[in-house]
């Protein structure tokens, strides 16, 4: 699904050049699920945007389901991420005064895909809600939510859309331990019964265990890539 060749990411600051990726080169199949770690800075957070054709690199390719994306004018990058690309974030995102079901119906009201109506956007918050064990919480504000449901509220509005493809950056971040582990078998679940590739991007090993591979950055490149036999692909 994702394929990455010497991906390069150089950043002016005054006089100086940051390089942010110097040179990744790796595949990701569908239905995947990698977990990326590595140190700040060291170049995970600049790929996983570029993944998200949020950013562009400075040299090398990227080509999503067949297509190099990496030269694509800003809006045709656009309809790739509305259509191809869910994200959730560490930080939950939501609207303080809409309800759960509401927030997950977000994307779909701004969908490059034609307009969808109400009761068709409805039912399928309602699917993506169910997806994440929150139908019970469908007219919760987020403040009479945990931070666990948040961010599965979090994880259903990036679902709504029907993505193919799934980034998370540092998805647990907010989470006490125990919280954590329940949203990431969320996640483990989507990828066993959807079949959506999640790219995750994460500190803590134990969460990064919870991929079918693992993939270390360290000064803009690639120093590990392995796969964890207990949740490899079928």
């Amino acid at each position: 699904m994702i394929q990455v060749h010497d991906l390069a990411k150089q950043y002016h600051v005054g006089d100086h050049v940051v390089h942010a990726l110097r040179g990744v080169t790796m595949s990701i199949a569908a239905a995947e699920f990698v977990t990326v770690v590595g140190p700040s800075g060291s170049g995970k957070s600049t790929f996983m945007h570029i993944l998200g054709c949020l950013d562009r690199p400075t040299n090398g390719r990227y080509v999503l389901n067949g297509r190099d994306v990496s030269t694509l004018p800003a809006d045709e990058l656009a309809r790739v991420r509305n259509e191809t690309i869910g994200f959730v974030f560490q930080g939950f995102n939501l609207l303080a005064r809409t309800s759960a079901v509401e927030n997950v119906e977000l994307p779909l009201i701004y969908t490059r895909q034609g307009v969808v109506k109400a009761a068709e956007r409805r039912d399928r918050a309602m699917a993506a809600l169910e997806a994440v064990g929150l139908t019970d919480r469908a007219e919760h504000h987020p403040n009479q939510m945990s931070g666990g449901q948040q961010q599965r509220v979090a994880i259903a509005r990036a679902l709504v859309t029907q993505p193919s493809l799934l980034l998370a950056d540092e998805p647990t971040g907010n989470l006490d331990s125990s919280t954590s582990h329940e949203v990431m078998e969320i996640f483990a679940r989507l990828r066993e019964k959807r079949g959506i590739t999640i790219v995750l991007i994460t500190h803590e090993r134990d969460i990064a265990a919870y991929g079918t591979r693992t993939v270390d950055f360290k000064d803009g490149l690639i120093v590990s890539d392995r796969l964890h036999d207990a949740r490899a692909l079928a």
